[in-house]
């Protein structure tokens, strides 16, 4: 039960993670990379599709992306879905090529980029957290029905510890690359 309980709870940790990457891969920097554009959701024939479905993303150089449309009229509604996003990004078309270039940062969008990085880095910290609470939770309602002695209570409260140690140092590790990758002119 005690190793159910560890399982569940590194799992849900792994999942946090994988959330703030995908969090902070949508967070710009100054080169072009096409998961930029994943969040961008496009009109294709009365529903909503991720841009990916009906284009390819490809980069051009460190800062510029290409959208190719499988389809010829879907050029005007990929551009405006680009523009009305809220990524600031102006593309310019050209037949069936859309190019979108990437702005420079000026210093005081890096810090507000990085201010964004911070507050998804603590999300994560604090899911983790709660996952360590539900799991400490998990095992005193195991102690509590006389199921696992102290000894074991205690063994497993820190296994669980030393997991969210784990997590939140990589949480931090990832904050602190994405900084730096801010940072860079």
């Amino acid at each position: 039960m005690i190793n159910d309980i560890k399982k569940d709870a590194e799992s849900r940790m792994q999942k946090s993670l994988e959330a703030l990457h995908g969090n902070l891969n949508k967070i710009r920097t100054g080169r072009a990379h096409s998961s930029i554009l994943d969040s961008v959701t496009v009109d294709y024939y009365g529903s909503q599709v991720p841009l990916n479905q009906v284009a390819n993303i490809n980069t051009e150089d460190a800062r510029t992306l290409s959208v190719v449309p499988w389809e010829q009229s879907m050029v005007p509604k990929i551009e405006k879905a680009i523009m009305t996003s809220d990524l600031g990004l102006n593309p310019s078309t050209a037949g069936n090529n859309i190019r979108v270039p990437m702005p420079m940062l000026t210093e005081e969008t890096r810090k507000g980029y990085i201010k964004q990085a911070r507050q998804e880095a603590e999300h994560a910290r604090v899911a983790v957290r709660n996952v360590r609470r539900d799991a400490n939770g998990d095992i005193k309602a195991l102690l509590k029905a006389k199921e696992i002695t102290e000894d074991e209570q205690h063994q497993a409260e820190d296994a669980i510890q030393k997991l969210t140690d784990k997590y939140i140092a990589e949480i931090d590790k990832t904050l602190e690359s994405k900084e730096q990758d801010l940072m860079q002119v």
